[in-house]
């Protein structure tokens, strides 16, 4: 397409934005007439097929040559790309894109939603433009390789490449870190995570984030409250649910210590027992309530504050508990996973999120407490985040926690 012919981004943003608010399902329904001329290019699609098809195809590999981290994943779960979101309604995908960002609902329409489609209409023009993507092909490979995006082609001039697997493909990155770190003059090591909080194995205590009612969200969300609460259930050989473990655990813990429909104060830590979990060596979990309902709607505030109240109030039921267990003749509790709380819904950035959860952990470190900390995330530019800064206050490199 010569430069003459390119399409005007306004007119490609305002498509993209329409097919947000349709979803992918409901292409065949929509007009739009400037993405159909572009996917009508040789390799988008035949003149015999529907022009849906070859839109999609176009889409998508607008969005993968974005090059991943949260812009593209926020892309795919806004446009119904990302697997399994094909048919999810609007309000689900924007809710499920702004997590990415760990903004609310209002602060992504606003701000980051606009920027994200913005960015698959810029791809959108560059592919039609003839120029390579950018970030490059490589950069916008599929994490299970290194072929580029569909629809590029190599620099060499060389046949499609999508015709020829990759020769090496992407090693995987590690899952588990040793970082050195220092509080208050002693060198310490904690462990960093980069994986679901049902793959924790073998760690005594789990602290799980919870919103100020102590309301534990539905088991199929993806949360870790939610997947705590999954994992925690006890089920026959079926899989049929025999017992919801955490949840009548907690249940039982706020009839007895908070008023009835009333909410705890924002710091408050809930002990339970870890259900199916012990399976995994997993003893207890800390339910921390820290993100206070936004009356009117589905959102919620976190304060640094109360974040590092809550992580400071685990420390002392932890030690609680130890004295107890010593008079019982059980092993004490040493291990401790702390997850970002409040980066989810609560709207705090990671680097806000860890800032809080290590004013607590390394005051308690820095008076001696003898614990084997332990990081929780699962996206890896979230683990570059804080492995940066844990090896910030050893003053020592950074240990990269894979490519």
């Amino acid at each position: 397409m010569s430069p003459t012919q390119l399409p005007d981004h306004g007119a490609v943003l305002a498509e993209v934005r329409e097919v947000r608010r349709a979803g992918i399902v409901r292409l065949r329904e929509l007009r739009l007439p400037v993405l159909t001329g572009m996917s009508a290019r040789p390799g988008e699609g035949s003149p015999g097929e529907p022009r849906f098809p070859a839109v999609e195809r176009l889409l998508r590999t607008a969005v993968a040559a974005i090059g991943g981290g949260t812009l593209q994943e926020a892309a795919e779960f806004s446009l119904g790309l990302a697997q399994g979101t094909r048919d999810w309604p609007p309000a689900d995908r924007r809710r499920r894109a702004a997590q990415v960002y760990g903004v609310s609902v209002e602060r992504f329409r606003k701000n980051q939603e606009l920027m994200v489609l913005g960015q698959v209409a810029e791809q959108l023009v560059r592919l039609a433009s003839g120029a390579p993507a950018q970030p490059s092909a490589t950069a916008a490979a599929p994490a299970a390789g290194t072929a580029p995006a569909a629809g590029t082609a190599p620099a060499d001039g060389s046949a499609s490449a999508t015709s020829e697997p990759s020769a090496r493909p992407r090693p995987l990155a590690p899952s588990h870190h040793r970082i050195p770190v220092r509080a208050g003059g002693h060198g310490r090591h904690v462990t960093l995570h980069v994986h679901a909080v049902d793959l924790l194995r073998d760690i005594d205590v789990v602290v799980s984030p919870s919103n100020t009612h102590l309301a534990l969200p539905e088991p199929y969300k993806s949360s870790v409250a939610a997947s705590l609460r999954r994992a925690g259930a006890v089920r026959d050989p079926a899989g049929r649910l025999v017992e919801d473990s955490v949840r009548d655990e907690l249940r039982a813990w706020t009839d007895r210590f908070a008023a009835p429909g009333l909410s705890v104060a924002p710091g408050t830590v809930a002990p339970t027992g870890a259900g199916a979990l012990a399976w995994q060596g997993i003893r207890r979990i800390f339910h921390a309530a820290v993100a206070v309902p936004r009356p009117g709607t589905n959102d919620y505030d976190v304060q640094p504050a109360d974040v590092t109240r809550a992580v400071t109030r685990v420390f002392a039921l932890l030690a609680e508990e130890n004295g107890r267990s010593a008079g019982a003749g059980l092993p004490p509790l040493r291990s401790l996973c702390l997850p970002l709380l409040g980066a989810g819904r609560g709207g705090l950035t990671p680097a806000v999120s860890f800032a809080a959860v290590w004013a607590a952990a390394e005051a308690e470190l820095a008076r001696g407490g003898d614990w084997d900390l332990h990081f929780l995330v699962r996206r890896p530019e979230r683990a570059l985040l804080v492995a940066e800064l844990l090896a910030s206050t050893d003053g020592a490199p950074t240990e990269e926690p894979g490519p």
